[in-house]
């Protein structure tokens, strides 16, 4: 199928062309005609599948020009990497198209955006924080919305948006289409769903747990952190091939300690990227991966889902992480448009029941390597990984008191004074050295 076959307007049509696109990605193709005939979607599919223009498509050609300056497709994403990737390829798709697409998310200055939806939008994309705050201050109005999409819904519940997704609930109206798309389906998710619509069709374009075929799998047992340092200094230095590296670490900690360690020996040719990053910060990093100025790129998995990065060839789970599903997704960053790409994992014994997870879920053994003959193990522990030791209080522990002495030191002779009130009589015997009265100097007269 090309997409020449789908009910697509010339614009959009020439769009593709111009981005040399010619054939609908699995997901595309299943999703389009039940959105344009205007049901509620649940597309399930694996990161890297081409879901951004799964709900884009059939959005786009459902967009009527209108002279109204409020939008009518709301794209709710839950990170600011997703919301530029979205803005991008909107734009892309409607370069011949007179459509306003604006992005909006936290972090920086909420004036400059309200101006921008205040203009005029026609396809507004945003994290939901954001999109309550501009909604709650009367800025977004949502009677023209046609298409809400709400897209890796499940990653919005890992990072805690339900409430903002409830806030969000409120502000639209009733007649409206929905379109959500997910990596995982979960009891939690489907009751998220259900929220926002209670009549759907649900589209899987794979198992969620299916692993990628154009992805080679293999993983290295390493003890501790600076053993698997070690490991991947030797493995970037004899391995050529590895030219854009995609490290997955378990959290912001760990991530700049890994970047710490590996930075003096491979200067300018590492990034890293988290949450704590500043906007400007992970806008810049992601472009240096891009390009090729950095080969690597360590990265938390808050950004696994919007870092849409071409070329990587390998992507390496230094942690492995605590849901497989989330495995997958790291592991989705290579492999892409039919090339081939390279997983490599990092596993302690901490880590495998992480692994055993992993393997159950896609149903397939994941190979183990051989670590180098030449590799230099180490058996000392970084701070991260030394268990935290907790001391409880003893309430029945004897307080011993000493002795604190005086607040205050003694005062000099000459700083001791008395506050005495002298009498007027008093005074007047130390002057003239007898009683001066008024009633003395009558009986002196009397006499």
């Amino acid at each position: 199928m090309n997409f020449s076959d789908l009910n697509l307007g010339k614009s959009i049509l020439n769009a593709l062309a111009d981005l040399d696109i010619t054939e609908p990605t699995a997901i595309q193709a299943k999703t389009f005609s039940p959105i344009m005939a205007g049901r509620d979607v649940v597309g399930i599919a694996q990161t890297g599948t081409g879901k951004t223009f799964a709900y884009l498509l059939p959005s786009l050609r459902q967009w009527k020009f209108t002279k109204s300056a409020y939008p009518q497709i709301l794209v709710v994403v839950p990170t600011r990497e997703l919301v530029a990737q979205v803005v991008e390829a909107a734009k892309a798709l409607t370069t011949y198209m007179n459509v306003e697409v604006v992005g909006v998310y936290g972090g920086t200055n909420i004036r400059t955006q309200k101006a921008e939806v205040e203009v005029g939008v026609d396809v507004l994309v945003g994290t939901p924080g954001r999109l309550v705050d501009l909604m709650s201050d009367g800025v977004l109005r949502t009677k023209n919305l046609r298409q809400v999409i709400i897209d890796e819904v499940d990653e919005m519940l890992n990072l805690g948006f339900r409430t903002q997704l409830r806030n969000i609930l409120e502000f639209l109206p009733k007649r409206r289409q929905h379109l959500m798309f997910s990596a995982t389906m979960t009891e939690e998710v489907e009751l998220v769903i259900q929220e926002f619509t209670d009549y759907y069709e649900r589209i899987e374009a794979a198992p969620s747990g299916a692993p990628l075929e154009n992805i080679e799998q293999s993983y290295y047992p390493v003890p501790n952190f600076n053993t698997k340092a070690n490991l991947l200094e030797w493995l970037l230095q004899h391995h050529p091939t590895m030219k854009k590296v995609l490290i997955f670490a378990k959290s912001k900690k760990m991530a700049d300690a890994l970047y710490e360690r590996l930075e003096p020996n491979f200067p300018e040719n590492l990034g890293i990227i988290h949450s704590s990053k500043s906007q400007n910060n992970r806008f810049d990093t992601v472009k240096k991966f891009q390009d090729g100025t950095y080969r690597c790129l360590v990265a938390t998995d808050i950004i696994a889902r919007g870092l849409d990065v071409s070329g990587v060839t390998h992507v390496l789970n230094f942690d492995l992480p605590d849901h497989p599903e989330k495995y997958i997704h790291r592991i989705g960053r290579t492999g892409r448009a039919e090339e081939k790409g390279i997983s490599f994992a990092f596993v302690s014994e901490e880590d495998q029941s992480y692994l055993e997870a992993i393997e159950k879920l896609m149903d397939t053994p994941v190979e183990q390597l051989s670590v180098p003959e030449d590799l230099e193990f180490s058996n000392e522990l970084i701070q991260l990984e030394k268990p935290n030791v907790y001391v409880p209080y003893n309430e029945h522990k004897n307080r011993v008191y000493k002795p604190t002495g005086p607040a205050f030191h003694e005062k000099k002779e000459k700083n001791k004074k008395v506050n005495k009130k002298i009498r007027r009589t008093e005074a007047m015997q130390l002057k003239y050295g007898k009683p001066q009265t008024r009633g003395d100097k009558k009986q002196r007269k009397k006499k």
